[in-house]
């Protein structure tokens, strides 16, 4: 079983453990291509003007700005699933999760950075900030990772097996999904929803944790409160499960 995740926009700052090196990923075949990006995303960050920043970061506060502008391969770094600070990791709340859960996710789910490309839960980041979608300069991230770790990404899927699809539609601009996969729709009085969609996504990551779910048979099985499957919907290698939210 693996499964697919979104980033966040929110970090944590600080960090327990050393800076970035070759250590710090899965896939340490491809480290050197992943390093192509932060050095470049690290030389735009020191010279380019404030204006490019604040588009960059999408933030306007010049001495936040300033904060980013640090060395990123000397910032110290923690555990990716640690890191991120958003919706679906608050609900997630994988630090309180029991031992086994943790390894769970630890040893099942890839997300989607935007700076770093995929990662696994327990790889490590540093701190940074850099808006999704937003190119360094004129160079696109997603086309450079979706060309790089494309093949990678595939063999990999199709050893470990199945996929369940959490991360958020924009991030397919990094990996199209070949094989069959899970996803899911979560709908609130039969209308899809978008903030609850990412609280949702982080809720039924954590039960699956939580129960250990390693196929579809268990997963459908999975009983999530305050969420009922309404309908599964199949094309083409997609099955969507339909979740209407209850409460």
């Amino acid at each position: 079983m693996t499964i697919l995740f979104a980033p966040s926009e929110g970090k944590k700052s600080g960090g327990p453990l050393p800076p970035i090196d070759k250590s710090a990923f899965c896939f340490p075949e491809l480290y050197p291509r992943r390093i192509e990006v932060v050095e470049r995303y690290d030389s735009f960050v020191k010279t380019a003007p404030i204006e490019a920043l604040q588009k960059l970061f999408d933030i306007k506060d010049i001495s936040a700005i300033e904060h980013y502008r640090a060395n990123i391969f000397e910032r110290p770094t923690m555990r990716v699933v640690e890191r991120y600070d958003g919706v679906a990791y608050d609900y997630l709340d994988y630090t309180n999760l029991p031992g086994r859960a943790k390894i769970y996710i630890d040893e099942h789910l890839i997300i989607f950075s935007n700076l770093f490309g995929p990662v696994c839960a327990k790889d490590r980041v540093p701190e940074y900030k850099l808006k999704q979608g937003e190119p360094i300069d004129d160079f696109a991230l997603e086309r450079f990772y979706k060309e790089c770790f494309g093949k990678l990404l595939d063999d990999y899927l199709e050893t470990y097996g199945p996929v369940v699809d959490l991360h958020a539609g924009f991030h397919e601009k990094f990996y199209k999904i070949p094989m069959p996969y899970i996803t899911m729709k979560f709908l609130k009085n039969g209308k899809t929803v978008s903030h609850w969609a990412k609280a949702y996504r982080g809720i039924v990551l954590k039960n699956m944790a939580r129960y250990g779910i390693m196929d579809e048979k268990s997963l459908l099985a999975m009983d999530i409160e305050n969420l009922s499957v309404v309908e599964i919907r199949e094309a083409k290698n997609r099955k969507e499960i339909i979740y209407e939210i209850t409460a």
